[in-house]
């Protein structure tokens, strides 16, 4: 290699580290978090705006009323600076339709990012209001913490429409549930073996050290397990169902 490319190569690399380092002493890198204060599951992801073919960093699914875990990065200026903006490209997902399939809404929003807590970046929080509006807030505190600067103070609060409807699918549920296990233990009565070889042959394949000791799906002993078994697991249900209906919202 002549003089000249070996000097264009350090060159080249010189500046690079320059720029990165240069880049480091402007800028810092903090964590994300999402929060979901809407009936409907969003996720959101950012790119790097030194790089916009680069994500930097973003969030999984987050469930209504919900918030997100900690997760990689924002990159923020080290000095807050009136105009400053994070481009967040969002996703929310509506109800699933009648084919099974759950239509996504996708969006990118340029949020602003408030003016600094105690003068120092800090993590990034993105907030999906319940107006589905999004923004941003940089705080090392959490939204229940005294000295949250968002406008939104405290944990979401699931709305009384979204605790009716998750009640309803519990109850649902649950009363199956008993449905199930109240006509199994019917049949018992009256058909055993048409209970009891579907779930000989079921433990079979899955557990098959429960029927030891047991000669077959027509063992008086098994079949004598079987409905204390389903009776156990009835009872249960009925307690839970009870539960469920002393505490519909």
């Amino acid at each position: 290699m002549s003089g000249n490319k070996i000097f264009l190569v350090v060159l080249v690399l010189v500046s690079t580290a320059v720029y990165v380092l240069a880049r480091e002493e402007k800028t810092v890198g903090v964590s994300l978090h999402g929060v979901n204060h809407t009936a409907e599951t969003f996720s959101f992801y950012l790119r790097d705006p030194e790089n916009p073919e680069m994500i930097s960093g973003g969030s999984g699914l987050i469930d209504p009323y919900g918030a997100g875990g900690t997760t990689c990065c924002a990159v923020l200026p080290r000095k807050w600076q009136p105009g400053l903006k994070l481009k967040i490209h969002t996703t929310h997902y509506l109800d699933q339709q009648s084919d099974g399939t759950i239509p996504e809404v996708k969006d990118i929003v340029e949020a602003d990012v408030p003016k600094y807590v105690d003068g120092q970046p800090g993590e990034i929080w993105v907030l999906r209001n319940a107006d589905g509006k999004v923004e941003v807030v940089s705080s090392d505190y959490q939204p229940d913490h005294p000295k949250w600067p968002g406008a939104i103070k405290g944990w979401p609060v699931p709305s009384i429409e979204y605790r009716r409807e998750r009640w309803e699918l519990h109850r649902k549920l649950t009363a199956h549930e008993v449905k199930i296990f109240t006509e199994a233990l019917e049949e018992l009565e009256t058909s055993p073996l048409a209970v009891t070889k579907e779930d000989w042959e079921s433990t079979k394949s899955s557990a098959p050290y429960r029927l030891s000791g047991f000669s077959g799906p027509d063992d008086p002993l098994y079949i004598a397990e079987s409905k204390a078994s389903y009776a156990e697991a009835l009872e249960s249900s009925k307690r839970r169902l009870q539960q469920i209906m002393e505490a519909k919202p």
